[in-house]
């Protein structure tokens, strides 16, 4: 099988995982804010769900990170989608028993099937040639969107289906999450064969030597670059999940039901992937700069509508589509100047390491929402959001500067 075959089947494969797993992600973007501030009767406690899972999928990023480095990513990647469908489980369990503590250990655990559902997006850049790695990843991206977008809609019925069992209504979503992380994971570990990454790695060294990957690079030619490149990542994460984390609760509490929250972060969430593949054909023509520069844009003006949309649906569903795809211009610009400018025997690790950072930034923006929101509004976070957001421009100034043409390693 040669490599753009062994390509085309990878991007087949991670996209059917992503499908699923955006069933997953969905799950605790929706609910997960309700469900803190039920369990623990206060708003500002709904961004303690974001802050866990976002540290636990810090942690797991880490952790995939080094089992794909030794073992490829479907070790890497199954790993964290059994994880996720394990703490699914977990947060079940522990809500339907009353025990916040299992709960917020629950919500850790849950946290590794994001980290696997954002880091997959490497694996579709493993053997992509270098002028196509952000297309290839952006393609991976997309697949979320149907899980990601049918998760929130479908809050209401798989809400009544457990209710009808004896659970919270709010569980509904947590029961699906785990089905699907599960079936997400059974479809990497069986059928992403060859490996994409111990391909690229195998493929390599017979192009240029055995240990050629491992031979030291000089950090000077890619330092700089690739710490703009994952600071254009943290920043629109950081911006993203604090004003999307505190959206449902600033809906709920004007009066609009679950079913109106779930179609605003459904529509987020589309707008999060579904334009994915523009945000990589943009990279691969112009350059990570011009389109981390344009992300930072776009985040300015959603957090300037959501201040301005007080609770009404129409300006906020507004806000929360730039939002998403502010995001989704920063994350493949960042993520592109990782595929192409770090070594090849560092790239997982370092890629590892830029999803930690990038994760840790949305659990910051996430525990900060909640107490901003909670003193001083939910305008004030959106403008606060949009102050943040006008780091991108200077770190794609540094990107231009520094990065020079994109090259393969």
């Amino acid at each position: 099988m040669t490599a753009a075959a062994i390509q085309r089947r990878t991007l087949i494969v991670v996209s059917a995982a992503q499908i699923l797993s955006g069933f997953g992600l969905a799950a605790g973007i929706t609910v997960g804010a309700l469900l803190a501030t039920q369990v623990w009767d206060s708003p500002a406690a709904a961004g303690v769900p974001a802050v866990v899972m976002t540290v636990g999928a810090a942690g797991s990023a880490l952790v995939i990170a080094r089992i794909s480095e030794r073992r490829g990513r479907r070790a890497g990647l199954g790993s964290g989608y059994l994880a996720g469908a394990v703490g699914a489980v977990g947060v079940v369990v522990c809500a339907h028993l009353g025990t916040p503590a299992g709960l917020l250990a629950a919500f850790l655990v849950y946290g590794a099937g994001s980290a696997a559902n954002l880091q997959a997006r490497f694996a579709g850049a493993d053997l992509a040639p270098p002028h196509r790695r952000a297309t290839a990843m952006s393609v991976v991206l997309m697949a979320t969107t149907l899980g990601a977008v049918l998760g929130p809609v479908s809050a209401r019925w798989s809400g009544e289906q457990v209710a009808a069992r004896g659970l919270d209504p709010l569980l509904g979503s947590f029961v699906v999450a785990a089905v699907a992380y599960l079936l997400g994971s059974v479809v990497l570990v069986t059928a992403l064969r060859p490996d994409p990454l111990l391909t690229a790695r195998r493929l390599g060294e017979e192009a240029t030597g055995p240990g050629a990957g491992d031979r030291p690079t000089d950090v000077r030619d890619w330092r700089v670059p690739v710490a703009a490149g994952i600071g254009l990542m943290v920043v629109g994460q950081g911006v993203m999940v604090a004003i999307m984390t505190m959206t449902p609760v600033h809906l709920t509490a004007h009066d609009h039901g679950i079913g109106a929250v779930g179609a605003v972060i459904a529509a987020h969430v589309a707008a999060m992937y579904v334009p994915s593949p523009l945000s990589g054909w943009l990279v691969d023509r112009w350059g990570p700069a011009p389109v981390g520069g344009l992300s930072g844009l776009v985040l300015i003006a959603s957090g300037t509508v959501a201040a301005a949309g007080g609770a009404s649906i129409g300006p906020i569903s507004v806000a929360l589509v730039l939002l998403g795809l502010g995001w989704s211009l920063a994350m493949v610009a960042g993520s592109a100047v990782l595929a192409t400018r770090t070594p090849a025997a560092l790239r997982p690790r370092l890629q590892g390491r830029a999803d930690a950072l990038t994760t840790l930034a949305g659990a910051s923006g996430a525990g900060l929402a909640g107490m901003v929101v909670a003193e001083a509004g939910y305008a004030t976070l959106a403008l606060g959001g949009a102050a943040l957001a006008l780091l991108a421009v200077p770190l794609a100034l540094v990107v231009h500067v520094r990065a020079g043409t994109m090259a393969a390693s």
